[in-house]
C-alpha cells in the first residue's frame, strides 16, 4: 500500500444537496466505473449498462430544468460530478457532457411544447444523444457544413455526412444542424432527429489512439424524413444555435481535463510513495517532489478557471471568453500532467499495467474536440483585440 494514499478532492459545493450529489457520484465511479475501465477501453466496450444507471440515477440532465426531468443543477455543480466521471473513465465522463451538449437546442430554444414532448425522455427516460456539427470537410470551419435538409410540405429531407460524432450510429437521438439556406451561418437550422429514422446510419467507429470504449463515428443522413416540429430555433439559427451550445459544451471538455488530469496525479502520488530507490520513497526526492508539486498547481488552477467560468455562466453573465480560456488551459494541463505522470513511473508508466499511459492517451483527445486548441486561441483573441482584420 502507498505510504500516502491521495485523498479525493475537497470541493467547495454551494448546497447540502451538491454535497450529496457528489458522494452518490464518488460511489458509483468507485463500485461501478473505474473497476472495469481499462479492461473495457482495452477491449472497446462502450458502457451502456453505465449510462442507463447515471439516467435512473438523475446523473443525464443535471443542469436542466426539474419540470422536465433534469436536476436544476447549477453548472458550477454539474461540471464536478463530470469532473468525478471523467477521472474514474474518460468515455463516462465525456459521454455525459457529449448528451448534455445534444440536450442544449432542445432545453435553450424548443418550444414549450417541443420541450415537454421530447425533453423527459431526453433527460431521464434512458436516452443518450449525439451532437451532429462536425463533417469530413467542415471540422474548425463548420459554417461550411454541406449536409443539407430540403422542405417538403411540412417536412424536411436531411442528405449528408455528419463525422467525429461521439456516440455516433449508438445515439438514440441526433440533435443536426443542416444547410437550409444560403451558404455560410446564416443559412443553417437545428433540427432533433430520432436514431432510429429511417436512412439514418452509423459508419464503423474510428480507430482511435485512446478512448477506444466511446464509438465516435460518421453518421449517414439518406433523405431521413424530420417533420417541422423538430426544428428546434428559427429557419437560419442554427449555427447561433450550434455556437451557443459549444460555449457551454467547451466548460464540460475542460472539467473532464481536470478529472483525468487528477487521476493521473493520484497514480503517480500512489507511486512516487510506495516505490523505493537507495532506500527510500522516490517522494523523497527533491526532482520528483517538485514535479507533483506543479503537477498539482497546474490543475488546481485549471479547476478554479472552469468554475469561474461556470459561476458566470451560471449568473447569466457572459462567459465566452472564459469558456475557451478554460477549455485551452484544462486540456492544456491534463496532456502535460498526463505526460508528466508516465515519467513519474518510468518504465512502468509506460505499460499497460498502469493507467497513466491511458490517460496520456486519452488527454490528447480533448486538445482537440468541440474546438480545437488553436481555435480557442482565436476566439479569446477576438475578445481581446476584436475580429482579424481581412
Amino acid at each position: 500500500m502507498p505510504d500516502r494514499a491521495p485523498q479525493p478532492v475537497d470541493r467547495q459545493l454551494p448546497t447540502d444537496e451538491a454535497r450529496d450529489l457528489i458522494s452518490l457520484v464518488r460511489d458509483i465511479a468507485q463500485n461501478e466505473i473505474a473497476p472495469k475501465a481499462a479492461e473495457e477501453e482495452d477491449a472497446g466496450h462502450f458502457p451502456r449498462d453505465v449510462f442507463r444507471l447515471l439516467s435512473e440515477s438523475g446523473l443525464l440532465g443535471l443542469p436542466y430544468d426539474s419540470d422536465y426531468g433534469g436536476g436544476d443543477q447549477p453548472y458550477e455543480v454539474y461540471l464536478q460530478v463530470l469532473e468525478e466521471l471523467a477521472a474514474a473513465r474518460l468515455t463516462v465522463g465525456l459521454g455525459v457532457s457529449v448528451h448534455t451538449l445534444a440536450c442544449h437546442a432542445l432545453a435553450h430554444y424548443g418550444t414549450k411544447q417541443q420541450q415537454a414532448e421530447h425533453l423527459p425522455a431526453m433527460l431521464g427516460g434512458g436516452l443518450l444523444g449525439a451532437y451532429c456539427l462536425s463533417e469530413a470537410s467542415s471540422g474548425s470551419d463548420a459554417a461550411s457544413l454541406r449536409t443539407r435538409a430540403a422542405r417538403e410540405g411540412d417536412d424536411w429531407l436531411i442528405s449528408g455526412t455528419k463525422a467525429w460524432i461521439t456516440h455516433g450510429g449508438i445515439a438514440d437521438f441526433y440533435t443536426v444542424m443542416a444547410r437550409t439556406g444560403e451558404d455560410g451561418p446564416r443559412g443553417i437550422s437545428a433540427f432533433l432527429v430520432p436514431g432510429d429514422s429511417e436512412g439514418l446510419s452509423g459508419a464503423a467507429p474510428e480507430k482511435k489512439m485512446g478512448m477506444k470504449g466511446s464509438p465516435t463515428a460518421q453518421v449517414h443522413f439518406d433523405g431521413v424524413r424530420v417533420a417541422d416540429a423538430r426544428r428546434l430555433g428559427e429557419e437560419g439559427q442554427g449555427f447561433a444555435i450550434a455556437l451557443s451550445a459549444l460555449d457551454s459544451g467547451r466548460l464540460g471538455i475542460a472539467a473532464c481535463a481536470i478529472g483525468v488530469a487528477q487521476a493521473a496525479l493520484d497514480e503517480a502520488i500512489a507511486y512516487a510513495t510506495q516505490r523505493r530507490q537507495f532506500g527510500r520513497p522516490i517522494a523523497d526526492f527533491q526532482g520528483l517532489r517538485f514535479m507533483l508539486a506543479d503537477m498539482a498547481t497546474q490543475i488546481e488552477a485549471g479547476r478554479a478557471l472552469y468554475l469561474a467560468a461556470a459561476r458566470l455562466r451560471d449568473a447569466g453573465r457572459p462567459f465566452a471568453k472564459q469558456a475557451a480560456m478554460a477549455k485551452l488551459h484544462c486540456t492544456d494541463t491534463a496532456m502535460k500532467v498526463t505526460t508528466d505522470a508516465v515519467q513519474v513511473l518510468g518504465g512502468y508508466g509506460y505499460t499497460a499495467d498502469f493507467a497513466v499511459e491511458r490517460y496520456m492517451r486519452e488527454a490528447k483527445v480533448l486538445q482537440i474536440v468541440e474546438g480545437t486548441n488553436q481555435i480557442q486561441r482565436m476566439v479569446i483573441a477576438r475578445h481581446l483585440a476584436g475580429p482579424e482584420t481581412r
